[in-house]
């Protein structure tokens, strides 16, 4: 991932932070060009998994979605109004201490300028729903508008309510938005209705289990969600 991002030009860094005896680390990723008026989008997603699943919808989908936006900013060499920056978060997984340790760490001047924190976990699941965070409704109405447009209807993404990596901004006061495809929720009829898929049946049945796997991808989610996250990089941070 360090790799990519620097030889995209990206400027890197890796923060080491210890848990439970074991060292671990975020990689943050700052795009150099643009972001001249002293605010700040970032973006970012959890790189770890739980010991019993290789966690390819909890969390590669998410992280897949959010470097091929970084890398298309770099393609594109945008100049953004605001400062683009994209956080991969470790040890999540423990209740999100690797965003914890950033938060906590980052200076209250540097935190405030923070405008907004897209958070995304989980965008691929196999019998997906269409979730949007709703703590900050002025963000959750970007996301609204972009899946309207798509004709998909959403729902506030309550089940992931602390439970993720926005958790610690939000608790900073940061505007905190992003999207969700379901875990182990059973997924109703009206929602089988609306979005497809097999209701009575969890939105993901591998969630956490030895079998997400790369099979365990709704590409069509996957395809749809990896487009909203550029859409929000673009609507919030390049054209600000």
């Amino acid at each position: 991932m360090k790799k990519k991002l620097d030889a995209a030009g990206f400027t890197t860094s890796l923060q080491e932070f210890e848990f439970g005896g074991k060292k671990s680390w975020n990689l943050i990723a700052d795009w150099p060009r643009g972001g001249r008026t002293g605010k700040v989008l970032m973006v970012g997603a959890h790189l770890d998994s739980v010991e019993t699943s290789p966690g390819i919808n909890d969390n590669g989908s998410s992280v897949a979605a959010i470097l091929e936006t970084a890398l298309t900013v770099s393609a594109k060499n945008v100049t953004p109004a605001q400062h683009l920056r994209f956080g991969f978060w470790g040890t999540e997984e423990e209740t999100y201490i690797g965003s914890t340790h950033y938060v906590n760490t980052l200076p209250a001047a540097e935190l405030s300028k923070i405008t907004a924190y897209l958070n995304f976990d989980m965008i691929g699941s196999p019998n997906p729903g269409y979730f949007v965070y709703d703590q900050s409704p002025e963000v959750a109405r970007h996301f609204d508008r972009y899946f309207t447009a798509k004709g998909i209807p959403t729902e506030p993404a309550t089940a992931l309510n602390g439970r993720s990596d926005h958790e610690p901004f939000l608790a900073k006061g940061v505007a905190v938005g992003g999207i969700f495809t379901g875990s182990a929720e059973i997924k109703t009829l009206e929602q089988a209705a609306k979005w497809g898929g097999t209701a009575g049946e969890a939105m993901d049945k591998c969630y956490h289990q030895a079998c997400d796997t790369p099979a365990n991808i709704d590409r069509r989610a996957l395809d749809v969600n990896s487009d909203a996250v550029a859409a929000m990089v673009w609507k919030l941070g390049v054209r600000g």
